[in-house]
């Protein structure tokens, strides 16, 4: 099966790399390419790309915009989303998170880290680097965590509410299984019953519900 992208960045040099490298793989097909956010919105609707790499800084519409009318809430037909970001500079990422992406990454990474990356979105699973989750989500948690404090993750059995908070401090499920002591099929089931119970997507708005809920600091 071959990847179609669909690459969005409003600077021309990142953007023809990111295709260049894109367009290499035999497994994948770029299938447009654009600088502003209305511009993805537009192209996607008449390329249906099963991945979209996104920036977040963009004319016209950013990245937070476009990601939340291709993946967000509501979206009849979503888009997998991949945000790319300069980490220092682009505060807000979190709020990408939010509106539907699938992930995000450095635009630092190394090339074979976007690829593996493009991959993982496209299979349907979360891309999240653990120490930039940690510091992402982490430098937000006050603003998004609720007023009056109230938990929301009670259909939770303890062991459960402990994995998602080791989700949410970006372990994988490798990591996880080593802190528990379980095996690595076990962790497995308890982020599919994690997901199912709290009706959430995928491992993303499972770190950004333990936040929002008070489940780290």
């Amino acid at each position: 099966m071959t990847i179609r992208v669909l690459v969005c960045d409003d600077q021309a040099l990142i953007r023809t790399g990111f295709t260049t490298i894109i367009g290499a793989q035999p497994d994948m097909e770029v299938v447009a390419e654009c600088g502003d956010g209305r511009s993805a919105v537009d192209l996607a609707a008449r390329t249906h790309p099963d991945v979209v790499v996104m920036d977040v800084r963009m004319p016209v519409l950013d990245g937070i915009e476009a990601t939340r009318l291709l993946a967000g809430a509501g979206v009849a037909d979503p888009v997998k989303v991949l945000v790319v970001t300069t980490f220092n500079l682009d505060e807000y990422v979190y709020e990408a998170l939010r509106a539907g992406a699938s992930g995000f990454l450095l635009k630092d990474a190394p090339p074979a880290q976007l690829l593996s990356g493009i991959r993982t979105v496209a299979t349907g699973a979360a891309l999240l680097d653990p120490e930039v989750t940690r510091q992402l989500v982490g430098r937000y948690a006050a603003r998004i965590r609720p007023a009056d404090g109230t938990p929301g993750y009670s259909p939770l059995t303890p062991r459960e509410r402990e994995v998602l908070r080791l989700i949410a401090e970006g372990l994988s499920n490798g990591e996880i299984a080593a802190a528990l002591v379980i095996s690595h099929e076990t962790v497995k089931t308890y982020v599919s019953r994690i997901l199912t119970k709290l009706d959430l997507r995928d491992r993303v708005q499972a770190v950004v519900y333990a936040y929002r809920h008070g489940l780290v600091t």
